[in-house]
């Protein structure tokens, strides 16, 4: 049973006083996931160690995402929130102490982006579950399209703020900014009240699994979205070493420093951006496999192309990343419609809960394969061979006739009015 909604006279306070604060918290956390990432790619020179940082950071999700959307829902959201914030939060003042007093280890790094990461996977659930209590129903769309606007600005400014962090403070000072976002996004919670909604307390461990495996079955049940997850894990597992591993290419082929990492990253942000307005306006075709497919072969391509630029030619590499980010929101987005037009509305959830553990566990096994060959063969060779595999696997699956006939499906489910709403 739904909380009361909120008073509608005094609802703005308390929900743009928290909203802000929270996003104030995450532009933290990414600049400072920037700082780190090229304090390793600096020190070490090494695509192995930047391959398990990028473990650290994405492995939580997959281990504790099944069980946060829970957690969120059984436990007073309020105290989740504080919680993770003020662990983040200490961990980094740890670090801080560590980088002054010149005693950091890349262990260190690591442990702090696993238990940051892990607080992050039960925060995000929290503050998503509790903006039902906390804003008007006809609200919710716009505060959806706050949240995506967020997450564009977060894209495009975590590299270039953590670069101009690193340009006018030492890196003890760019990471306290971590520390001080995190204490405002923590801030707001101690004033205001989240209300919370009536806990079922009756419902077990074991029902919350029976809710995952009734998802699981629904997937294995339809061949065309079986396949769908397995070439979607499969590009996930060798394009994603590249993000992790940009700032060595940077540095290594192009012999750029921290502000052209921050400018490929930005750019790359707002190719993306750039690519959801362009899905906006436009009308999808029957075909959305075929818009899918195509749109993802050509951003993995254009990985590969970003590693084959000269390396006196950064401009053309930043070209091919822009181009990238496009061709990622215009293949995504249409995934995302395809996928709630064929999944049953009561299943959606743990359905694309387990999309996202697929994505969780084939990225750390890519950077574990990928770390090492990086430092045997040079990152280029990672760029280029994980870029033209993806490429392939997306072309490749255009001949799977399971892949075709989920849009049979869907079809049929429309002209009999079952599609999900």
């Amino acid at each position: 049973m739904i909380a009361t909604p909120p008073d509608m006279q005094r609802w703005q306070p308390r929900f743009f006083s928290i909203w802000i604060g929270q996003s104030l918290s995450l532009i933290g956390s990414s600049l400072t996931q920037f700082v780190l990432i090229w304090w390793i790619t600096q020190e070490t020179g090494s695509a192995n160690a930047l391959a398990i940082a990028g473990m650290m950071a994405l492995l939580p999700a997959a281990l504790f995402s099944p069980i946060a959307g829970a957690v969120a829902d059984r436990l007073n959201r309020r105290i989740v929130m504080i919680t993770a914030d003020a662990v983040t939060a200490g961990c980094m003042l740890a670090l801080v102490t560590l980088f002054a007093g010149g005693r950091i280890q890349l262990w260190h790094i690591y442990t702090l982006m696993f238990i940051r990461s892990t607080m992050q996977s039960f925060q995000q659930p929290a503050a998503s579950a509790s903006t039902m209590n906390l804003v008007p129903r006809n609200w919710l769309e716009r505060v959806a399209g706050l949240n995506q606007s967020m997450q564009g600005v977060m894209t495009i400014a975590s590299a270039p703020l953590g670069a101009l962090a690193l340009a006018i403070l030492p890196i003890e000072g760019a990471l306290m900014i971590d520390v001080v976002t995190a204490l405002v996004g923590i801030t707001p919670l101690f004033i205001y009240r989240i209300p919370q909604p009536s806990l079922v307390l009756h419902e077990s461990p074991q029902s919350f699994l029976h809710d995952i495996q009734d998802g699981a079955k629904y997937i294995v049940g339809q061949r065309g979205l079986l396949m769908l997850y397995v070439v979607s894990g499969l590009v996930v597992l060798t394009v994603m070493p590249t993000f992790a591993l940009t700032p060595l290419l940077v540095k290594q082929h192009f012999h750029g420093g921290v502000t052209e990492v921050a400018i490929m990253e930005g750019l790359a942000g707002v190719g993306i951006i750039l690519g959801g307005v362009l899905v906006s306006v436009w009308k999808f075709s029957s075909r959305r496999v075929l818009i899918v497919l195509i749109s993802f072969a050509i951003s993995c391509g254009t990985v590969a192309l970003t590693a084959l630029a000269p390396g006196d030619m950064l401009w053309l590499a930043i070209f091919w990343w822009f181009i990238s980010g496009v061709t990622f929101s215009t293949g995504n987005a249409p995934m995302v419609a395809l996928l709630q037009g064929m999944i049953p509305n009561e299943l959606q959830g743990r359905a694309l809960s387990l999309l996202n553990m697929v994505y969780g566990l084939a990225a750390p096994i890519g950077l574990a394969i990928a770390g090492p060959l990086g430092d045997a063969y040079g990152v280029r060779a990672i760029f280029i061979a994980g870029g033209g595999l993806s490429a392939l696997i997306n072309l490749l699956a255009l001949f799977s006739k399971s892949l075709w006939n989920i849009e049979d499906s869907l079809r049929s489910r429309q002209s009999a009015g079952t599609t999900p709403e």
